[in-house]
């Protein structure tokens, strides 16, 4: 009859499907954060260069609306000296600001005037005008008093004339100075230059209107400064503050040729405002840059996804590794099945063979009636020591026995198991070596079925010839070592962390039947459980040495 087989099912193609997916997914997700990750540094290239701006610029409006403006203060009364001291502030506070031009006026009726600006009775002239320049000495000053020297700044002047004038013509009584007034008529602005006239009093504009409308009929003189601020944008100092998107700042005139380069670039531009709009900002950084930009910021993501997927990784790991667990568990379980149902139905057939031989004699003999009983009398004790085993060993392991220690006398102990172990199997030849200085406090009961299984392992796993076994016990102190050394076939290096498994079998001619594996799991579940250690030193054909560590409460 052919031999049933029975396998543990382990499901290992749903495992590889969950790598399969678990590993598609990853690669997905990397390509796609990937994508997302150059995205964005894309448009944070574009997108942050308003903020470079802004900080490149903050020098420039404060210059523009906090410096500028303090020319009013003085009312119109700043003599060149004065000037010269507000322009050295000016010029080494702002290195952007390159000259700066003072013009001393005279607003008047006074028609006798013929240099400057004139409009309906109104004239407007210069009475000196100052340069100012800053170099390595410091303030450079140069002084126009002269008309005919005058010509190339009158520009400026007009210019001026012409927007205060037309505001003044069209006054009301009513009229006040809104900002929106003084940034439209007070400031002129144009590329690389600021031209700025201090703001007159209310009144003052009222006496101008009037002169305008002929309304005075005495000369009236008033008192004006005007400067004009000469800039070079390029001495604007960049503030690059994402120096990870922007390779190189430049500020550049706005009508630059495009520079032609081998490199591929990333290039974004903003026009600068105002006195500045003939540059503006170019944002520049090669793809090689911005490459590493990309995997600057990619490389925490991907580390994330990468965290995750390992740890899918280690979860079906720890499936497979239970699968595996589980099919050595359901074979351990299965031969141990197989074994025990072996181990009970040989003495039960011995025992039912003898049954039916007493039932069906006429007569028995003395001899025979004899024999039946030991025979029923060995089989008996058989079952009885292999139920005994298993029910220890589970009371063991769920730590319902109580432990019971008594003073045992190693010499008399020893004696009376040897003896009884020899009359079992008269070929086993046993010595034994006792230096003792104290009884051992152990559970006598437990003690001895530890003895009873290596004894009777020494004698099962040796051959014919060399049943030997020497028990030599040594005392140090409170410990108490027990060596059983045998002449059996050894065991092999790479089983010593098994022999002592439940349900374990060496495969070997001398365990093919009989053995369930649990001799030595009993021995080293006893041991641990009164407090001491089992370990083993083997070769392969000469023998073993199991070392058996006692810790006794008593010297």
């Amino acid at each position: 009859m052919k031999e049933t087989s029975y396998n543990y099912r382990k499901n290992f193609g749903l495992l590889f499907v969950f790598f399969a997916f678990v590993t598609l997914l990853y690669l997905v997700v990397i390509f796609a954060a990937r994508n997302y990750t150059i995205n964005h540094v894309d448009n944070e290239f574009t997108n942050r260069k308003s903020e470079v701006f802004d900080l490149t610029l903050m020098p420039f409006n404060d210059f523009f609306q906090n410096r500028v403006p303090e020319v009013s203060f003085y009312q119109g009364y700043l003599d060149s000296l004065e000037a010269g001291k507000y322009a050295y502030s000016v010029l080494s506070s702002y290195p952007f600001v390159k000259e700066i031009v003072f013009y001393d006026m005279l607003f008047s009726n006074d028609n006798r005037i013929l240099a400057g600006f004139s409009i309906n009775g109104l004239n407007i002239r210069p009475k000196t005008l100052s340069v100012f320049t800053v170099n390595n000495r410091g303030l450079s000053k140069r002084y126009i008093t002269k008309r005919e020297e005058m010509g190339p700044f009158n520009e400026e002047l007009n210019s001026m004339g012409i927007k205060v004038a037309s505001y003044i013509d069209k006054l009301q009584a009513n009229s006040k100075l809104t900002d929106k007034d003084i940034l439209r008529v007070f400031y002129a602005t144009q590329p690389g230059r600021i031209t700025y006239l201090n703001i007159p009093r209310i009144n003052d504009l009222f006496v101008y209107k009037d002169i305008m409308d002929v309304k005075l009929d005495h000369i009236v003189n008033y008192e004006q400064d005007m400067f004009v601020f000469n800039v070079d944008p390029t001495f604007l100092e960049v503030k690059n503050i994402y120096p990870n998107l922007y390779e190189r700042i430049e500020i550049v005139p706005i009508v630059r040729a495009p520079v032609t380069s081998d490199i591929k670039e990333f290039v974004t531009e903003m026009p600068l405002p105002g006195a500045l709009a003939d540059y503006k900002l170019l944002f520049r950084s090669s793809e090689s840059f911005i490459s590493m930009e990309v995997n600057r910021s990619f490389f925490p993501i991907v580390l994330g996804i990468s965290l995750v997927y390992i740890t899918l990784l280690v979860i079906l790991y720890l499936i497979y590794r239970n699968l595996e667990i589980n099919g050595r568990l359901f074979k351990l379980q299965y031969d141990f099945i197989n074994n025990l149902t072996h181990e009970f139905k040989t003495p039960v057939s011995v025992i039912k063979i003898a049954g039916n031989n007493i039932k069906s004699a006429q007569s028995l003999s003395d001899e025979e009636r004899t024999m039946y009983g030991n025979i029923l009398d060995q089989e008996s004790d058989r079952l009885n020591n292999l139920m005994n085993k298993l029910l220890s060993f589970s009371q063991i392991e769920n730590k319902t026995i109580k432990l019971k220690k008594e003073e045992i006398d190693l010499n008399s102990f020893v004696d009376n198991i040897v003896a009884s172990t020899q009359l079992k199997h008269t070929d086993f030849k046993i010595s034994k070596d006792i230096n003792v200085k104290s009884s051992l406090l152990a559970d006598p009961v437990l003690l001895t079925s530890v003895f009873q299984n290596l004894m009777d392992n020494a004698y099962k796993y040796s051959d014919q010839k060399r049943k030997i076994l020497d028990i030599k016990i040594q005392q140090n102190k409170k410990n108490f070592v027990i060596i059983f050394r045998d002449e059996g076939i050894g065991i092999s290096k790479s089983e010593f962390s098994n022999i002592f498994k439940k349900f374990y079998r060496i495969k070997s001619q001398y365990n093919q039947q009989g053995s369930i594996g649990l001799g030595l799991a009993f021995c080293k579940e006893i041991t641990e459980f009164m407090g001491g250690e089992i370990s083993v030193k083997s070769e392969i054909g000469k023998g073993n040495y199991l070392y058996y560590h006692f810790f006794s409460l008593k010297i």
